[in-house]
């Protein structure tokens, strides 16, 4: 293959996810040549040392040139399976031609020159062509699993694109590496009106057709730029564009997908003309972070979709975020409340052995056309209205019971740990709300966590101290949230009765970059052992602060290091697993 066509397929969507996860790093070319030349050269030195009556001194005693062959054949040999087992279709390939070429030789100097000082060699040649076959295969084997597990992972199954996983590696990989991109969200208009008229069948087969236009665009590379599409969920998808020289090309490489589905779909049985609106954010320009990048991407869109004009694509802007409507937030929440589709993920926690501790519960939230609401703009609307204690609630009983269940069906120990608002603890029926919640879930109290911010300490002292208390009482375990970032009085958290202390991520991020924040992050640490609390830390995105935290004495560790937030479905898998470790 060109060097040309090497670097098309790159550009092509496969090409992309073969560099993120199916392409094996091979060991060095040079090393290859010099096995192979390495082979050749003992066995010269075998046809010499096996037809050679001389003899060489060694301590006293002769010894013949021909007992060296045994050590060269085994050399060689050693060899030969190293290329097979490193290079693959090309190492067994070479492998087997120069055993192929080898065996000849070694045999017709057994039986026409009456040699059988080699004739070990022969037998030892047909060992390792069969050794080789059996290497090749198995290996074979096993790659062809893996490449499967992984296309499995990183595939939507409906569509055939990437899905959510694969999107956000790319996304991570990019940042990591600082190369600019530009995020964009895109969602379908009107497709509800399609299920709900037509049928999941016939909004399933729109997907489809929708996907394979935009794959043909994204692979055809027309657009000038390296094109990434992917489904997020529902009618929800993504679009990475990257290696463009200004907006007008992101702009270019948009309006492309857009017009791809302006062709009528005749083909699915009904005849429909699709649009689809696009919302995007460009990285580094407008923000330096995974989560940001995709909420302003998300707000573009939904910003350009509420204007239900002809105009359908959208790139973010401050002003968005000043625009946001806090009553049609509030709105949105109590829908979600009344219908009662407020859900929740959990966030694996592990000790620093990497072993399960549990999961926090977040809250989540869509809107009423399946699209994802980031909790950043819901949470602090929910706690100006006043919401926040019910949005909680809610999370509480889903999470509660299905953790519960999963404890008793594994015997695990895993804990769960549930955010609590200050106005929420603060209320007077708080206390009987937990109690109930242990009874209907039946999830252990010990097993239970209620996380709690210092900001507690500010509303009432005594009332918070009896409340948290009366908690204690019931077996429940209490960890302080963000710790250092409010109120930070070391004479109540002298007599706070806690288990557990949170280091927040805003501290976890500057720790490798900065001295004074690696040693405030450890002073933190020392101060909670001293108190006699666990410490973990969240927002761990990186394996050198796992090491910083290792070595500074830290006990727990939450963040997309190990773990990103999971439907209850996945750290259902994550917690039976670990049960089998057990």
């Amino acid at each position: 293959m060109s060097n040309k066509t090497r670097n098309s397929d790159r550009k092509t969507i496969q090409g992309t996810l073969d560099r993120l996860y199916f392409l094996k790093k091979s060991a060095p070319r040079f090393l290859f040549w010099v096995l192979l030349v390495l082979y050749f050269f003992c066995n010269l030195i075998i046809s010499v040392a096996s037809s050679s009556g001389a003899a060489i001194m060694i301590g006293g005693q002769p010894l013949p040139f021909y007992t060296f062959a045994g050590v060269f054949s085994s050399i060689s040999n050693v060899c030969i399976i190293i290329v097979a087992v490193y290079y693959g279709k090309q190492g067994f390939v070479a492998a087997l031609t120069v055993l192929f070429v080898q065996l000849p030789i070694v045999t017709m100097s057994v039986v026409m020159g009456h040699n059988l000082t080699s004739l070990p060699g022969v037998f030892i040649n047909v060992m390792t062509v069969g050794m080789v076959i059996l290497i090749y295969r198995n290996n074979k084997k096993i790659d062809d699993y893996q490449e499967s597990l992984r296309m499995q992972a990183v595939t939507d199954m409906l569509t055939g694109l990437p899905n959510w996983f694969a999107t956000t590696e790319l996304i991570e990989e990019l940042i990591k590496k600082k190369i600019p991109f530009a995020d964009v969200t895109i969602d379908m208009n009107g497709f509800k009106v399609i299920n709900d008229t037509m049928g999941f069948d016939v909004g399933n087969e729109v997907l489809i057709e929708a996907a394979k236009r935009w794959k043909a665009v994204a692979d055809g590379g027309a657009s000038g730029t390296i094109d990434f599409v992917s489904r997020l969920s529902g009618d929800e998808f993504s679009l990475i564009i990257r290696e463009f020289e200004s907006d007008e090309d992101i702009l270019n490489s948009i309006r492309m997908y857009e017009a791809a589905l302006k062709d009528q779909m005749d083909n699915i049985g009904y005849d429909f003309f699709l649009t689809a609106s696009f919302g995007y954010a460009v990285f580094p320009y407008d923000c330096g972070t995974m989560d940001e990048l995709i909420s302003y991407s998300m707000l573009a869109m939904q910003e350009i979709k509420k204007e239900a004009s002809s105009e359908h694509i959208r790139k973010f802007s401050k002003d968005l975020l000043k625009k946001e409507n806090t009553l049609e937030m509030e709105s949105k929440i109590m829908n979600a409340l009344e219908n009662d589709t407020v859900y929740y993920m959990l966030q694996p926690q592990y000790d620093m052995d990497h072993k399960l501790r549990g999961f926090e519960a977040l809250a989540r939230m869509k809107d009423d056309d399946g699209s994802f609401i980031s909790p950043a703009d819901f949470i602090p609307v929910a706690e100006k209205a006043g919401l926040i204690d019910r949005v909680d609630s809610a999370v509480f009983r889903k999470a509660a019971a299905y953790v519960g269940e999963l404890i008793r069906e594994t015997g695990s120990d895993v804990m769960l740990s549930l955010n609590v608002s200050v106005k929420h603890l603060m209320k007077k029926d708080f206390l009987v709300e937990i109690s109930n919640l242990l009874s209907s879930s039946g999830i252990p109290a010990e097993q239970l966590e209620l996380e709690i911010t210092e900001s507690i300490m500010i509303e009432s002292v005594e009332k918070a101290m009896h409340c948290i208390n009366e908690i204690r009482k019931m077996g429940i375990k209490i960890a302080i949230d963000d710790f250092g970032t409010g109120y930070s009085s070391l004479s109540y958290l002298n007599n706070f009765p806690a288990h557990l202390l949170k280091v927040d991520k805003a501290f976890i991020d500057k720790m490798n970059s900065s001295d004074s924040s690696k040693q405030y992050v450890a002073a933190i640490i020392t101060l909670g052992h001293v108190m006699g609390f666990n410490v973990i830390s969240e927002g761990v995105e990186e394996a050198s602060q796992i090491e910083t935290l290792r070595e500074i004495g830290c006990d727990y560790i939450q963040g997309y290091v190990w773990g990103r937030p999971l439907p209850h479905e996945e750290a259902g898998k994550l917690v039976r697993e670990s049960v089998k470790k057990d």
